[in-house]
């Protein structure tokens, strides 16, 4: 290969002379030169004696990024491949394993119809096995500790075992122990494997709170995190949601449909604001399950029906979130809350116009099926986004005083009940003006009366008294001594 050019990209193995394949060896001892993508790699240090190395260890030094740095790289060698002589490029362990520069020489090596010879190495996978004493088999997970600690969540599932590598400093420990803990808790076991396979290997057990404090970490580190646990992934979940469908399943879920699963949904929303309302954390765990299996179960249904499956619908909120934040995900300046809603607006009619809507109305998107109070300030809202509102909150007052006058003047019960609603809508506007949700604030005074209501009940009860018996006035005092303790409950809670 060398007289008629190309490359030879060559392991170097894990990290000692002696892993080194037979191939390898053969290859070393026969060519004059080499680069390395690193010195660092032990095994630089047994090569043959008259081979003469070239190693890119400089460019790490200038400072550039690891991209830069790899690009460099693959430019140099592809540059030096395309000479008579060609060029042998050695890496640490096999070339196409954990390499970000030997796939990407081999790919534009062989769109150049350059000649590409692969010598195999022994890989860090290998001898960090060993070192764990696992089979990888059937569901490892291996990732970039470099990717990883960019993220804020883990990028695998959690149930699966993960083998996570280029821990090569505190720093970047530190960056994926705090992905980690999105999912893992601080306790949670995991051993640090350092120099797998060679006279230097040290394995350590130990909580991933202490992955940074480790004082072996280096260019030969790898993490390896057992799983969290069996039902702690989506997949996990979508797996029993499709077993319940399945014939073998549950006869109740399999002849669900769309519309007999409708009342179900919304009643699962409605528990997850009463958790909200309650203040309630553990409640609004579980009922935000309830909820997910909702949104399960629809998936399903319709992956069965040949419509749409969970992927999808992933995917369609995914590019949906990323197309409609420019100024996160993109180089779009806004100012403020109101900028960002005034993009949204305009993304949104971009997207209608797209999809050959350019005539829906903007109010369109509201659902009918929302809580009258929810879908009058959403009305407004977005009315607000394009101007369509007062400037600020004097006439918004002077419009529930209107509204109010127009109730009690109303001269038969269909203009009331017209002017109630009237009422009702600017009401809610002056919610929206002092940034109160109208439907959380009502629902909090539903269940302050079904509190205060009910300590009437038990009061009544507590004196012998039939409820209905009793007066107006008596049941009002009653109501003013169950305010008085609310108010003070809430002093003892501050």
């Amino acid at each position: 290969m060398t007289e008629a050019g190309g490359v030879v990209l060559l392991g170097l193995g894990p990290g000692e002379g002696r892993l080194l394949t037979r191939e390898a060896w053969e290859w070393l001892q026969a060519v004059p030169e080499i680069y390395v993508r690193t010195e660092l790699h032990p095994v630089v240090q047994e090569l043959p004696a008259g081979v003469t190395i070239h190693a890119f260890d400089w460019l790490y030094r200038q400072g550039s990024s690891f991209e830069q740095v790899y690009a460099t790289i693959v430019e140099k060698i592809l540059e030096l491949a395309r000479r008579p002589q060609g060029v042998t490029y050695a890496v640490p362990g096999h070339p196409l394993v954990a390499e970000a520069t030997s796939p990407a020489i081999l790919r534009q090596a062989r769109a150049e119809g350059l000649p590409v010879r692969v010598i195999e190495g022994l890989s860090f996978l290998e001898p960090t096995f060993t070192a764990l004493g696992i089979d990888p088999f059937p569901r490892l997970v291996l990732v970039d500790a470099l990717e990883l600690g960019t993220w804020h969540v883990p990028s695998f599932p959690p149930d699966a075992p993960a083998l996570i590598a280029q821990i090569y400093d505190r720093i970047s420990a530190s960056e994926v122990k705090l992905t980690l803990n999105a999912f893992y808790p601080d306790e949670h076991p995991v051993t640090l494997v350092h120099a797998a396979g060679t006279a230097r290997q040290q394995v350590e057990h130990l909580h991933l709170y202490e992955i940074d404090r480790s004082p072996y970490l280096g260019l030969m580190s790898a993490l390896y995190v057992p799983p969290l646990g069996v039902a702690t992934s989506m997949e996990a979940f979508l797996e029993i949601v499709a077993h319940l469908r399945a014939p073998n399943g549950c006869p109740w879920d399999r002849q669900q449909t769309h519309q007999s699963l409708r009342s179900h949904l919304l009643e699962e929303a409605y528990e997850v604001l009463t958790a909200i309302d309650a203040n309630d954390p553990v409640a609004l765990q579980e009922e935000l399950g309830d909820l997910l299996l909702q949104v399960a179960l629809h998936a399903q249904i319709a992956s069965e029906e040949g419509e749409f499956n969970f992927t999808d619908v992933v995917r369609g909120i995914h590019q949906k979130i990323v197309r409609r934040h420019p100024h996160v995900f993109g180089a779009l300046q806004v100012e403020g809350v109101e900028g960002v809603l005034r993009n949204w607006e305009r993304l949104k009619q971009a997207e209608r116009e797209a999809n050959g809507q350019e005539t829906r109305s903007l109010l369109a998107g509201v659902p009918l099926a929302l809580p009258a109070l929810t879908q009058a300030q959403e009305l407004q809202d977005r009315a607000a986004r394009v101007g369509f509102d007062w400037p600020e909150i004097a006439p918004v007052w002077e419009k529930v005083r209107e509204e109010l006058e127009e109730v009690r003047t109303a001269p038969d019960e269909k203009a009331r009940e017209k002017e109630l609603g009237d009422l009702l809508f600017a009401v809610v506007n002056l919610a929206r003006w002092y940034k109160v949700d109208a439907e959380s604030a009502l629902r909090a005074t539903n269940q302050r009366f079904r509190q205060r209501f009910a300590y009437i009940e038990q009061r009544a009860r507590e004196k012998g008294r039939v409820l209905g018996e009793m007066s107006l006035a008596e049941m009002d005092a009653l109501w003013e001594e169950a305010k008085h303790n609310e108010k003070g409950s809430s002093a003892d809670g501050e």
